[in-house]
C-alpha cells in the first residue's frame, strides 16, 4: 500500500457550469497516483462535510488521488444556489472532470453521495476516461430529495408564482428555486443507470433513514454487469462515524484498483 505519511490536500479553483468560480480541494497520495477520483458531496453538503474529506484522506491511503469540490452556491465556491440545480450539478462534475483532465489527467473513478451519487451516474457518459463509478446512500431517482424539502415544496404550491422558497435542510435554511423541482422531476435516471458501460459499486446502509435501501435494489436491479452491492450496516445516510466511511472508502479504493489499474494494464 502507498505510503500516506507524505499526502498533500491542497486548494484549488476552477470555472464552474454557471461561470462561477468552484472551490475545490485535490487530495494526493505521497506517491504518484496510481488513478484520480471526482468525489461529489451530498445534497447542501459540501467538500469539507463530515464524509467527503474522511474518504478522500482514505482512498489516498490507496494510492488514488481525489478530487472534492463544492457545487454551485455551496460552500466556499460562488454563484446562487437558488439558481442551481441538478442539471448543473452534473454540469459542475463534467467542468471539474475538465479541470482535472488539463491539469493532470482525466478522473478514471467517480464517486458519489447521496444526490451526489445520481450525479455520477448522469455524469459518467461525459466524462471521457471514466472506468468505475461508486455511489454511497444515492437515490434511484433525484426526484426522491422532494421528500426531504416538506414545507418548501408547499410554499410553492402555495404560492403560484414564486421562484424562490425557503426550505429546512437538517436544521439549515436554504433558499431553492422551483426550476430545482422541475429539473429533479425530469430525470430519465433509470435510462441513465440502465445504459451505464462502466463497472458499479452501490454501497448503502440497510437502517438509512434518509434514502431507503429499496433505493440501492433499484439502482442494482436496473444496472447492467459488472456491478456490485455492499451493505454498510450500521451506517447512517451522512457517514458520520469515522470508521463507517473508512470502511467504505476501503471498499471503493479495493475495488476501484481492481477495475482501473488491472483494466489499464
Amino acid at each position: 500500500m502507498p505510503n500516506s505519511t507524505t499526502a498533500t490536500s491542497r486548494r484549488v479553483t476552477f470555472p464552474g457550469s454557471q461561470g462561477a468560480p468552484l472551490a475545490g480541494r485535490l487530495d494526493l497520495p505521497g506517491t504518484p497516483p496510481l488513478a484520480l477520483a471526482l468525489f461529489a458531496h451530498c445534497f447542501t453538503c459540501g467538500k469539507d462535510t463530515l464524509a467527503a474529506p474522511r474518504i478522500a484522506r482514505a482512498l489516498t491511503r490507496h494510492g488514488i488521488g481525489v478530487l472534492r469540490f463544492d457545487f454551485t452556491g455551496l460552500g466556499e465556491s460562488g454563484g446562487d444556489f437558488a439558481g442551481s440545480d441538478f442539471t448543473s450539478n452534473v454540469d459542475d462534475l463534467t467542468a471539474a472532470a475538465g479541470y482535472l483532465a488539463g491539469e493532470f489527467r482525466s478522473p478514471a473513478l467517480l464517486v458519489g453521495h447521496s444526490l451526489g451519487g445520481a450525479a455520477v451516474l448522469a455524469a459518467a457518459p461525459r466524462i471521457p476516461g471514466v472506468r468505475a463509478v461508486a455511489t454511497i446512500g444515492a437515490p434511484a431517482d433525484p426526484d426522491h430529495v422532494k421528500g426531504l424539502l416538506g414545507d418548501g415544496v408547499r410554499a410553492f404550491e402555495e404560492c403560484g408564482d414564486c421562484d424562490t422558497a425557503e426550505v429546512s435542510i437538517a436544521g439549515r435554511p436554504f433558499r431553492i428555486g422551483r426550476r430545482f423541482l422541475d429539473d429533479i422531476a425530469a430525470q430519465p435516471q433509470a435510462r441513465r443507470i440502465a445504459s451505464l458501460r462502466v463497472p458499479l459499486l452501490v454501497l448503502h446502509s440497510p437502517t438509512d433513514d434518509t434514502v431507503g435501501i429499496d433505493n440501492a435494489r433499484r439502482i442494482f436491479d436496473t444496472a447492467r454487469h459488472p456491478k456490485s452491492f455492499v451493505a454498510l450496516d450500521g451506517a447512517d445516510h451522512l457517514l458520520t462515524r469515522p470508521s463507517d466511511a473508512r470502511y467504505a472508502a476501503d471498499l471503493i479504493a479495493s475495488w476501484a484498483l481492481h477495475h482501473v489499474v488491472r483494466g489499464r494494464a
